[in-house]
């Protein structure tokens, strides 16, 4: 029989090439929404698998709701990608970032408690739990939360490592550096400064405003961080990893590598505004993924630099498509 997969925030990037990948592996997928008949499953179309992925409405901070979709489905393995996503949005919102993020864990856990089966659990943390990281964090570094999308993070993971140690129950979590694709909503910066400097290539004429420049983060390639989440529930013993590239540039490098792409001098384009910073970012995230290479036979292959060219490629080729046959 296939195994089966449950993911929470399967409509998002990394749900819906998790789901994509799992299909591959031969698994049964389901995937949640809070109401799935209104859900908007724009990614699992882009992909083609909108139809192979069975949808069942859920709220993640309801736990009746909780325990009714995990009987019902009997998932082999859930995978928790679901919550507010969004560091600078947590700001402006960290009452529901909290509680979309820890309570929908702790829900989880204690459901997979409750029913008593033999369920192994994912969880979707982040490398912005570590704060500022000159040195490169590995799964031993102290967590120093500069957000409340780290915070509520940061609690979700304490949450997974107390039911594992105390229940039995095997979860882990994957703490996960940036990692991007062409799914990304343009309210992440990656995506804002792709899309922009394909509009500018194209003509428009605009000028690109963004924030903090200076910042350094170490950014992957989505898909390839999805396989690593598949790894970690396939060992004897589950175990939390560090998932990153292991390479650490600012955003300036990011975007020259963009602009560059098109022989255009980023400096012409791009204008920073105090008003999109963050209250408190983190300057440097430096990661060491050396643990998931050592025991999952992980490592990414997309550095920062082929995650540019792949997202303007994908960007071109998808508004080609739109544009249609040429006479």
């Amino acid at each position: 029989m296939s195994r089966k997969a449950l993911i929470t925030g399967v409509s998002g990037q990394d749900g819906a090439y998790l789901a994509a990948f799992l299909l591959k592996k031969g698994y049964e997928v389901s995937g949640t929404a809070r109401d799935a008949s209104m859900a908007s499953l724009t990614n699992l179309d882009v992909l083609g698998i909108r139809d192979d992925v069975k949808m069942e409405s859920m709220a993640l901070n309801d736990f009746r709701s909780v325990i009714h979709v995990l009987r019902k489905v009997a998932p082999d393995e859930i995978y928790n990608l679901a919550g507010q996503s969004s560091v600078s949005l947590s700001f402006e919102q960290p009452v529901e970032t909290q509680e979309s993020i820890s309570s929908g864990v702790l829900n989880l856990l204690e459901a997979i408690r409750f029913l008593d089966r033999p369920t192994l659990f994912y969880n979707a943390g982040s490398t912005e739990c570590f704060g500022n990281a000159d040195v490169p964090a590995d799964e031993t570094t102290p967590f120093r939360p500069r957000s409340p999308y780290a915070v509520a993070k940061s609690t979700a993971f304490w949450q997974v490592a107390n039911y594992r140690e105390a229940y039995g129950i095997r979860a882990c979590s994957g703490i996960l550096s940036n990692h991007e694709s062409p799914l990304r909503p343009e309210r992440f910066v990656t995506q804002k400064i792709i899309a922009a400097v394909c509009r500018i290539a194209a003509g428009s004429g605009e000028t690109l405003q963004l924030g903090d420049i200076a910042i350094n983060r170490d950014w992957g390639w989505a898909p390839e961080y999805v396989e690593a989440m598949w790894l970690m529930l396939q060992r004897d013993q589950t175990d939390d990893y560090v998932i990153a590239t292991g390479e650490t540039w600012s955003l300036t490098d990011f975007i020259h590598r963009a602009f560059s792409y098109f022989g255009l001098d980023w400096q012409e384009h791009v204008r920073t505004d105090a008003a999109l910073r963050r209250p408190t970012d983190i300057r440097v995230s430096r990661a060491d993924p050396s643990k998931a290479a050592r025991e999952l036979d992980w490592t990414a292959t997309s550095k920062m630099g082929d995650v540019v060219r792949m997202m303007i490629e994908a960007r071109m080729d998808r508004a080609d498509r739109r544009a249609g046959p040429t006479a």
